[in-house]
């Protein structure tokens, strides 16, 4: 096994691995160790059933249900959300940064991406940015005023930019979440609101809240240093952590297709607020 960065702080190809065979518990610690380093993991040439997509899923944690399986009552595999892009497609999934699914309660771990089909003109990259590091550029004061608050999480935001609306009797989670989080496997303090998801800072006045969120979502968005561009190839799996990076999906394939299936990975408990007095700070 070859682990490659992809850039200084975001991203390795981990190559010469099959990940169709079993994997023994020093390989599996050894892509953990570097999920925990670059956040973002590649696995080109790779060709799973999907039954083999869930095993190597499984080595990180149980598989997360999306909330559209349990809400909204889709038949589909329950543990499988698909990336199904028509070339009639007038948008894609996952166009605005984003952490996945952070309206729930206890939003998944990691995300893994497995996709076979690529649009033939060579578009459908995805871009990733390190929340970790785009916390730590922030003046002290920010830092500090920013690890008081809370912000609310709603998923109805996300299902409007697809013109879904719930019906009668139909939910969908909406939750407030620590602003700054402790990352679960490593401590790292973590920015921890996004665009796709988040509403308002809770306590403050909504002057304030849009004049802070829309100033971080400009920075995520704008900052290359913090960030980088992952191009698909033809079976190839991606894992990125979720409780460290955003990520957006981008649409410059219009008239072609674009197929995947992407499962989430549980996290053992709700994100926690980063506090400096518990690493000394």
């Amino acid at each position: 096994m070859i682990i490659t960065s992809i850039t200084p702080e975001l991203g390795a190809e981990i190559s010469d691995i099959d990940l169709r065979q079993p994997l023994e518990l020093d390989v599996i610690e050894a892509i953990q160790a570097a999920f925990n380093r670059y956040h973002v993991l590649v696995f080109r040439e790779q060709t799973l059933t999907r039954d083999q997509h869930k095993v190597f899923a499984r080595h990180f944690g149980p598989i997360h249900i999306h909330p559209s399986k349990k809400q909204l009552n889709t038949r589909d595999d329950p543990e499988i959300f698909l990336i199904d892009i028509k070339p009639d497609a007038q948008q894609s999934n996952g166009e605005t940064w984003h952490a996945d699914i952070t309206c729930e309660a206890t939003p998944p771990y990691a995300s893994m991406l497995y996709l076979t089909q690529l649009p033939e003109n060579g578009g459908g990259d995805t871009l990733f940015a390190n929340m970790q590091a785009a916390y730590a550029e922030l003046s002290r004061e920010l830092q500090a005023y920013l690890r008081t608050k809370r912000a609310l999480h709603d998923g109805e935001i996300d299902l409007a930019r697809y013109g879904i609306r719930l019906k009668n009797g139909q939910t969908y989670p909406a939750n407030s979440h620590p602003v700054v989080i402790a990352h679960p496997k490593t401590g790292e303090a973590t920015l921890y609101v996004n665009e796709g998801f988040t509403s308002h800072l809770l306590d403050v006045p909504r002057f304030e809240s849009d004049l802070i969120l829309s100033g971080l979502f400009k920075r995520i968005e704008t900052n290359p240093r913090h960030q980088c561009r992952i191009r698909w190839t033809p079976n190839m799996i991606t894992l990125w952590d979720n409780y460290s990076v955003q990520h957006q999906a981008i649409f410059d394939y219009a008239g072609y297709s674009r197929y995947g299936e992407r499962i989430t990975i549980e996290s053992e408990g709700a994100p926690q607020a980063f506090a400096l007095a518990a690493v000394g700070g």
